[in-house]
This record gives C-alpha cells, sequence and structure tokens, in this order.
C-alpha cells in the first residue's frame, strides 16, 4: 500500500461545483476536485493556490475551512491499494475576472486533467465522480456521515 497526501479546493457558486476532468490516475474519466501534491518547501495554502490556477485557471482570492479526509483507493489495472489523505479548503474566486490561460505543457498530457467544468450537485454521482467530489457533494448537502466501530 502507498500514500498519498494532497490538498484540493471547494469552489461552490450557484449551485455548481467547480471540477476538473480526470485523464490519468485512479480518478481517470471522473470528475475530481483541483487539487494536488505538495512541491518541496511548499505549505498548504501555497501548494491549493498553485494547484488550482494551473488545473483550472483561476486565482483564489479567499480560502477557509480546512479539514482532513482520506480513502482507500485501487487503481485500475494495479496489484495495490492508495490511501489517499486530502485536506479540503473552501475557496473563493473572482469570475469577472478573466482567468489565466494555461501553459501548454499543462495541457499536453504533463497535468493529470483535461479541463474544469461547472457541474449542478443533482449531476454528481459515483459512475461520474471520485471520492473527494462525492465527499464534497455531501457536505455542500448537509450530509454528515457518522461511523462506530
Amino acid at each position: 500500500m502507498t500514500s498519498h497526501f494532497e490538498v484540493y479546493g471547494v469552489c461552490f457558486k450557484d449551485n455548481k461545483l467547480l471540477c476538473i476532468e480526470k485523464n490519468a490516475g485512479p480518478y481517470k474519466g471522473r470528475l475530481d476536485l483541483p487539487g494536488g501534491s505538495q512541491e518541496i518547501g511548499e505549505g498548504l495554502t501555497e501548494t491549493l493556490t498553485r494547484e488550482f490556477l494551473e488545473e483550472t485557471g483561476y486565482s483564489i482570492f479567499c480560502y477557509s475551512n480546512p479539514r482532513m479526509y482520506d480513502v482507500f483507493v485501487k487503481e485500475e489495472k494495479k496489484d495495490f491499494m492508495v490511501h489517499h489523505i486530502m485536506a479540503f479548503y473552501d475557496v473563493e474566486i473572482d469570475l469577472a475576472v478573466n482567468k489565466q490561460l494555461l501553459p501548454s505543457s499543462l495541457k499536453d498530457g504533463l497535468n493529470d486533467s483535461d479541463s474544469e467544468i461547472w457541474v449542478e450537485l443533482s449531476e454528481i454521482n459515483l459512475e461520474n465522480s471520485s471520492p473527494l467530489v462525492l465527499k464534497a457533494k455531501q457536505e455542500l448537502l448537509g450530509i454528515v456521515t457518522i461511523i462506530n466501530n
């Protein structure tokens, strides 16, 4: 088993969640939240703002409500589990500000997402979304899951 720690932004406007379309990794072909792994010497919010910009073209002007989740995922055609540990932040962006054009290196397969997409909560389901997007949907709908051992 391997572990991955990543930081994600939850951006919700007009009953739509800002997602990315994954083209690689365990969530390939699914909707995912914008975010990713820290670079050396980077703090959590630095990672959040960099990854969010890289994957969506939008700059974050406000972030709040940090929280942690984890999930165990088996990647297709792999014989091991990944323990995916994630930090979520609620983020705000200014849609009136033109989004930045992403460098071609991020759109030529070096990035693991193809594009950003605003998705109605009612369109998010088990078949089309990563566990991260499903968790964000639960939060936004006020669904609390408590597991007693």
